[in-house]
């Protein structure tokens, strides 16, 4: 047994627990408490293997599923930027590479090179597996927010507009999940959970 290759490996599996500390602005569904980055990732990866099915190409599930695991453990470092926070979105991809730098490193080179490619293929979105995370990544805030009764959308004053912009790439990963996704958008906007700009 390669013991230093173990406890590279054993150091990476304590760091990412720091992940379950991480609040992100969404609130779960029954709207009680904030959910977490590790929570989102959980989410993410039991959707993907329920939801494949839906992808506008064939992908590799097991693959797409370790892409959501790992896309937002580089937060431990970088924070969670709320999504329509101009202000941190504008620094946030120069503190999510370098904590990508410190996080994955922690791994065996291999492991490393794999894992930060993984995160890399998710931002870039040009593989059918990294369009349908990036699609799961997007929505799932919606149908939480949705369940909650909208409570994130109204205390942050939320436009359509925003989240439309946000989401203008959805589809690419999933033309049936986005008319779905949609139909939840439309009837919060009915309902005034989401503003219209030219409503005030």
């Amino acid at each position: 047994m390669d013991m230093e290759r173990l406890k590279k490996q054993m150091d990476f599996i304590l760091e990412i627990d720091k992940e379950k500390n991480i609040r992100r602005q969404t609130l779960i569904s029954d709207a009680s408490r904030q959910e977490t980055d590790a929570e989102h990732a959980w989410h993410l990866a039991v959707m993907c293997a329920l939801l494949s099915e839906y992808s506008n190409e064939k992908i590799d599930v097991a693959h797409t599923m370790l892409m959501v695991l790992m896309h937002d453990l580089v937060e431990i470092d970088a924070g969670d930027t709320y999504a329509y926070d101009e202000e941190g979105n504008k620094s946030k991809e120069e503190r999510e590479l370098k904590a990508a730098d410190r996080i994955y490193n922690l791994l065996p080179p291999d492991q490393a090179k794999m894992a930060r490619e993984l995160w890399d293929e998710f931002e870039a979105m040009e593989t059918p597996e990294a369009r349908f995370a990036n699609t799961l990544d997007k929505i799932q805030p919606v149908f939480l927010n949705d369940a909650a009764g909208g409570i994130s959308w109204t205390r942050h004053r939320v436009y359509i507009d925003q989240i439309l912009k946000r989401d203008a790439r959805v589809h690419e990963g999933s033309e049936e999940l986005w008319k779905y996704t949609k139909k939840i958008l439309d009837k919060n906007v009915e309902n005034g959970n989401i503003k219209v700009r030219n409503e005030e």
